[in-house]
């Protein structure tokens, strides 16, 4: 099944400096490749005067990318700007991790104490109960913990 030629949501129409700069940073080389290859990429998707205004699938084809990741470069160019779009954007780590410096310091403190009644030691399962249950993390998944003490070199065995 073909799926129908849907309007773009994100036009790139460049202008005369912004074309050139993307020209020069081509011409030149010189630099992070993926922004060479970003440049390229949004030369081509230049829907402008003078712009060749390629398909998003002969662009992915011919730069060796997804169609995805072209929709997503005029996206950043469009909402955000020229040099927004050149680099790749960064995931915010501090806003996925569970566990910052003073919940790590409680998990090796924790991991180091007396283990549960009825236990001979710690393990992942009742230190993630217990970092729950001491309100120091709202939830919490085994992965975590386990590759925390791992990163401290703290062995539960």
């Amino acid at each position: 099944m073909r799926w129908p030629l849907l309007e773009k949501r994100y036009v790139v129409e460049l202008i005369a400096g912004e074309r050139r700069q993307l020209v020069d940073l081509v011409r030149k080389g010189k630099g992070l490749a993926r922004k060479i290859q970003h440049a390229q990429i949004l030369l081509k998707a230049d829907q402008g005067a003078g712009g060749p205004g390629w398909p998003d699938r002969r662009i992915a084809e011919a730069y060796g990318v997804t169609v995805l990741t072209v929709e997503r470069i005029r996206q950043r160019l469009v909402e955000h700007g020229l040099a927004d779009a050149l680099v790749r954007r960064q995931a915010d780590q501090a806003a996925r991790r569970k566990i910052d410096g003073a919940a790590e310091a409680r998990l090796v403190a924790l991991a180091c104490s007396p283990p549960p009644a009825g236990r001979r030691r710690w393990t992942i399962r009742p230190l993630t109960e217990k970092l729950v249950e001491l309100e120091i993390v709202e939830s919490l998944g085994r992965e975590t913990p386990r590759k925390t003490l791992k990163k401290t070199n703290l062995s539960l065995g």
